[in-house]
């Protein structure tokens, strides 16, 4: 699917995104990464759901995001409690949804100026 959306300077967006990819302003990704309104970190270490460890959420609440944005990939899968202490300790909000409705989320909270990070996994 092809998302239209304002760009506004210098905010990423997800522009599109399929089955087993997403783009973020026209560049077209396909392994797990982190977007941030300002920067994309492509090098997510985890493969898939089934690989995700407590780090992978110590890293993201090292970004200090308001809000994190979990895709799950192609369905929604809750991670277990213990693996996102690292967020809740440091009073961020998880939204855990499909990779689809994280990409159209991030875009919305992205365009209202919001501290917002959409960590991707496709598998």
């Amino acid at each position: 699917m092809k998302l239209h959306l304002s760009n506004i300077s210098g905010t990423n967006a997800f522009t599109a995104y399929g089955e087993g990819y997403v783009m973020v302003n026209q560049t077209r990704y396909e392994r797990s990464l982190v977007v941030l309104r300002e920067r994309v970190l492509s090098d997510w270490r985890p493969a898939g759901f089934d690989t995700l460890e407590a780090a992978d959420f110590a890293g993201l609440a090292a970004l200090a995001p308001e809000i994190v944005l979990l895709g799950t990939g192609s369905r929604l899968r809750f991670p277990r409690p213990e693996l996102t202490r690292a967020l809740h300790q440091a009073r961020i909000g998880l939204e855990v949804m499909d990779l689809q409705a994280a990409c159209r989320t991030f875009n919305i909270l992205a365009a209202e100026d919001r501290k917002v990070a959409a960590a991707l996994l496709f598998h």
